[in-house]
């Protein structure tokens, strides 16, 4: 592309009033020899008349000086054939600026400090500008649009339903000999409209029916997926006999003490029989997204001793119960305990939620159904059931036959053919002893992800999904911001499996992951990228001439964009990648970049920003910031009116993944006084929309102290921060004491080399 350029600042919302604008055109036309024009109103009809008459006249880059790029991107939308760069010079410079205190001077030299803050960041977008390249979209040669379902429940039988709805091929898999999954064990539902107080019949058959009748969903019972290869448009599947053992299956870990039992012929080998799966279909399926809809499984309730499951015949499961009321074999008297109790224990089982509440409810209305003295205890520590289901509970309270109370379940034993219930502390204010004809426990909806690997995926970074303990086994990517998404693009999650939900919420979880699998598919035929930068039409590129196989960006990639290929070098899969940058930010040699956004690119912005010498009240400050969070965070600082240190400069970045330490090195070695890291929670409760941009970053940067130390410079010129993007109250005071923190250091010793 011949680039040529033209810049333009706003003079509207205040930025004419804070600046002297004429001497901030100087500094774009003349330090960076590129045109720049002023009005006061540029996204308004007169302003985008007059860039796109430039336009209109050959310009294809624009730069623009006005507000936060994260508004107004319609207006400052030239079409997919021009380049166009934002400077914040609103929300980031003049509204940021530091307003003397209550009775204060102002500083004497405010307006000259604020006037160097926003030629900074003018010249850093023109540098932006220079570099930036035109995006190429990736396109696949042949993309398949089929969509796979795994699982048969009404999850996967929804979500295989309203794909196909939408004009999709769907490939149903389910592993039992029958659709419908456990509902068809299920003998009522739970209400779905008003006046929400009354069972509805089970819609599994009506499900199924509807399924098997449709031309566009094949339906593979008695199957499994024995291994998934390639990516998103072009995913390559191999099936197998549902039980049967494959290749694939990963041996069991043995002791050297059990292996020399093993050889000696005293224990069996656990290995034996590991062989090549039975193909059902002779090659591999093709297939473009993948639905994961493979369930739940009751959670184990034998650990609680007390309770008596395994030893009383007569204490079963929820869905054991749930199995006999369908046969018509409910006993008259039932004790329904949701609580594990025992001493000073008010959890509840692993893994419950509101459905097993309701399910309790539900199952005390068929003890009353059915026996005409029937009478139902439900013994709990917390009851949930929210929304309209509010009025399902209430019902339920107003039905003589059914008897509630908040207690801890001590004991559960057996006299004379019943079976005996000690319930302590109850909101009675004394102790109960129950004999009922059964005891129903609420074993909690594990997601079969937890103990098994359910996708088997054929990427380097191992079969299965990295890290779930972090969702205790759920096959989620980010609840909050990014539901349906798993760590692996192009594969979905829905129902049981992504978290316990009643069927009412199955089907809403079923229709939203079916919308992602074909918002997948449309975005990778378009050659852009899915999630979470929807859209984006760039895909990191590697100069592999230089590649070392180290393999940190393999083993950095939060979503197992790359493989290796037979030599071992980085095999990348653009329609797998989200485009966070982590690979840019992991290798050593900066090989790897985007066609806007690459080391040399923000090098050259970092390089851009002027660094004064020998003036303590000029220190230079880079900020890299997290575009997700943290970038917002500052913008509504700004908004606010929170004063930003005149020394700090930001820099956004993708994902603080995608900091490479390189800039980090070379901001020092030119002068600058300190460098942040400003981005997303990360841990157990992170917000990181990258999944493990912040906490790789946080490691990085705990690694370059030495390298620092190695300059004679002190590691605390470096650190790294974590907002939300709700912390625009206390972003200000993060940054001022990292500031104050430098100033005392003093000047960085290295300015003028």
């Amino acid at each position: 592309m011949d680039k040529k350029y033209c810049a333009y600042i706003c003079t509207g919302c205040g930025i004419g009033d804070a600046l002297d604008i004429d001497e901030l055109s100087g500094v774009v036309s003349g330090e960076m020899s590129m045109e720049c024009k002023t009005h006061p109103y540029l996204c308004g009809k007169e302003g985008r008349a007059l860039i796109e008459g430039d336009i209109a006249g050959g310009i294809n880059t624009v730069v623009v000086g006005a507000c936060s790029p994260r508004v107004m991107t319609s207006e400052f939308n030239f079409g997919e054939d021009k380049i166009t760069v934002r400077a914040n010079l609103r929300e980031q410079v003049v509204w940021a600026e530091v307003k003397p205190a209550e009775g204060e001077e102002p500083h004497a030299e405010a307006a000259e400090l604020l006037q160097e803050t926003a030629a900074d960041y003018m010249r850093m977008a023109c540098s932006r500008a220079k570099k930036t390249a035109l995006p190429e979209a990736y396109k696949l040669e042949a993309i398949n649009k089929t969509i796979m379902v795994m699982g048969g429940g009404v999850s996967g039988l929804t979500a295989a339903k309203e794909a196909a709805a939408a004009g999709y091929d769907v490939l149903l898999i389910e592993k039992e000999a029958q659709i419908g999954g456990k509902a068809r064990g299920w003998r009522k539902s739970f209400p779905t409209k008003a006046p929400w107080t009354d069972l509805e019949e089970n819609p599994v058959d009506a499900l199924i029916a509807e399924i098997t009748a449709n031309a566009k969903i094949t339906v593979k019972t008695g199957t499994e997926v024995a291994r998934i290869g390639g990516a998103p448009g072009d995913f390559r599947v191999s099936l197998k006999a549902a039980g049967a053992k494959t290749e694939w299956d990963a041996p069991a870990k043995v002791t050297v003490d059990e292996q020399e039992l093993i050889d000696k012929g005293q224990k069996e080998d656990p290995n034996q029989g590991l062989q090549k799966y039975t193909a059902v279909d002779p090659g591999a399926v093709k297939v473009g997204a993948v639905v994961l809809a493979t369930g739940w499984k009751p959670a184990d309730v034998s650990q609680f001793e007390h309770l008596g499951y395994g030893k009383i015949a007569n204490v079963v499961t929820n869905a054991e119960f749930e199995k006999l009321a369908k046969e018509g074999k409910v006993p008259a008297n039932v004790a329904f305990v949701q609580s594990p109790g025992g001493k000073d224990n008010d959890k509840d089982f692993p893994y419950c939620n509101s459905v097993t509440s309701m399910v309790a409810l539900k199952q005390a209305q068929y003890v009353c159904q059915d026996n005409a003295e029937g009478k139902a205890y439900i013994l709990y520590q917390h009851m949930r059931t929210p929304g309209s289901m509010e009025l399902f509970y209430k019902a339920a309270q107003l039905n003589d036959g059914i008897f509630m109370t908040k207690g801890s379940v001590v004991e559960v034993g057996e006299a004379g053919g019943k079976v005996t219930v000690a319930v302590e502390d109850t909101l009675l204010g004394e102790n109960l002893n129950l004999e009922v004809d059964m005891v129903v426990l609420a074993a909690g909806m594990e997601p079969t992800t937890l103990h098994e690997n359910t996708i088997n995926l054929a990427y380097r970074q191992g079969p299965a999904f990295n890290d779930l303990s972090l969702f205790d086994g759920y096959a989620d990517s980010h609840f909050i911001c990014f539901p349906y998404e798993t760590r692996r693009t192009g594969v979905y999650s829905c129902g049981g499996v992504r978290k316990a939900e009643t069927m009412e919420e199955a089907v809403d979880d079923a229709t939203g992951a079916a919308l992602k699998a074909i918002q997948c598919l449309e975005s990778t035929d378009r050659g852009v990228s899915v999630h979470p930068r929807s859209g984006d039409a760039t895909y990191p590129e590697f100069f592999m001439q230089r590649c070392t196989q180290c393999k940190r960006c393999t083993e950095e990639c939060p979503f197992g964009a790359l493989d290796d290929d037979e030599k071992g070098t980085p095999l990348p899969n653009p329609t797998r990648c989200r485009r966070c940058g982590t690979c840019m930010g992991a290798c050593p040699e900066r090989i790897i970049g985007f066609k806007d956004y690459n080391i040399d690119l923000i090098g050259s912005m970092i390089k851009s920003i002027e660094v004064p010498e020998d003036d303590e009240d000029r220190l230079r400050i880079v900020v890299f910031v997290c575009e997700n969070d943290a970038y917002p965070a500052l913008d509504m600082a700004g908004m606010k009116r929170h004063g930003i240190n005149h020394m700090i400069r930001f820099i956004p970045v993708r994902c603080l993944g995608s900091v490479n330490m390189a800039w980090i090195r070379d901001a020092l070695s030119a002068g600058m006084d300190g460098a942040m890291l400003l981005g997303c929670t990360y841990g157990d409760d992170y917000q990181c929309h990258f999944v493990k941009g912040s906490e790789i970053a946080n490691k990085r940067m705990e690694n370059i102290g030495d390298t620092l130390s190695t300059l004679g410079l002190e590691p605390e010129r470096c650190a790294a921060e974590q907002v939300a993007i709700t912390d625009y109250d206390k972003i200000p005071q993060i940054l001022n004491d990292f500031v104050e923190s430098i100033v005392e250091m003093g000047p960085n010793p290295f300015k003028g080399f």
